[in-house]
């Protein structure tokens, strides 16, 4: 859309205001760099648009477009252009807090949605250990009411299956209670203390949660100060094989007030 004016509000609107535009921004600052890490953290986005998106973002300077080193597809990179638009991501994130959470309704909460961001907030340098099983069970989605994270040194993937190994921590609240918690809504203490959450594990882990699991807050934060490089990935891009299945993706929406698997290609 071309609005005629020399204002630069204008001009950048015009580059910034479509639709999906911020969240695929959220989501190349975040750390995704392949189509289907965006995708998969944009969930009802279809796969033409987000290529007409990216394609628009090249054009734009915000990204640059790499081929894979022996492999089919491309990785996409946030320019300096892209990564200054952090600020006012962060500036957003701050105005939703406090004057967009009223909107809020029971259908925002998708327990997909949630694990791929509670994934992104696990620090595998705080944990003890090569390895540590997280599993987490939602009463309020049963679709898919138990998942998995599997942290084996600095990899960090999402399960649906059970992977086999020993659980260190077990979660279990619905969908809701444990997005308040991550948003920094609720603290765990009262959550726990409330009977809505339910945490059990070593003191070692449960104890300071907040210490290996980042809060909404705080993985912004980190994400902000960490500048991506080109040819560095900030993410495993790969699941491991026994985790392979959430890469694939079945996502979970809901229709109708009720929820439903539909496949994501």
């Amino acid at each position: 859309m071309k609005y005629g004016q020399f204002c630069p509000i204008a001009k950048a609107t015009e580059i910034l205001a479509e639709k999906w535009t911020f969240l695929i921004v959220r989501e190349l600052l975040m750390g995704a760099r392949r189509f289907n890490e965006l995708q998969r953290g944009l969930g009802m986005i279809s796969p033409a648009l987000l290529s007409s998106r990216l394609k628009t973002f090249e054009e734009q300077g915000l990204i640059v477009r790499r081929k894979i080193p022996g492999q089919r597809g491309y990785e996409y990179f946030p320019t300096e252009a892209c990564e200054s638009l952090m600020p006012v991501l962060v500036s957003m994130g701050e105005w939703g807090l406090v004057w967009a959470r009223h909107s809020l309704v029971e259908e925002d909460f998708d327990a997909e949605f949630l694990m791929f961001y509670l994934e992104r907030s696990v620090d595998p340098e705080k944990l003890l250990g090569n390895e540590t099983v997280i599993r987490f069970e939602f009463d309020d989605f049963e679709p898919q009411p138990s998942w998995w994270i599997v942290v084996e040194g600095m990899n960090v993937d999402v399960c649906v299956k059970d992977p086999g190994r020993e659980v260190d921590i077990f979660f279990k609240s619905t969908v809701r209670t444990l997005a308040d918690v991550w948003m920094g809504d609720r603290s765990w203490r009262e959550a726990m203390k409330s009977n809505d959450l339910s945490v059990v594990g070593p003191a070692q882990l449960t104890r300071n949660i907040t210490a290996w699991l980042r809060s909404a807050r705080s993985t912004r934060a980190t994400r902000s100060r960490r500048r991506c490089t080109a040819g560095t990935p900030t993410r495993c891009s790969r699941a491991s094989p026994r985790c392979r299945a959430t890469r694939g993706r079945t996502s979970w929406r809901r229709a109708g007030g009720r929820c439903s698997p539909t496949s994501a290609t």
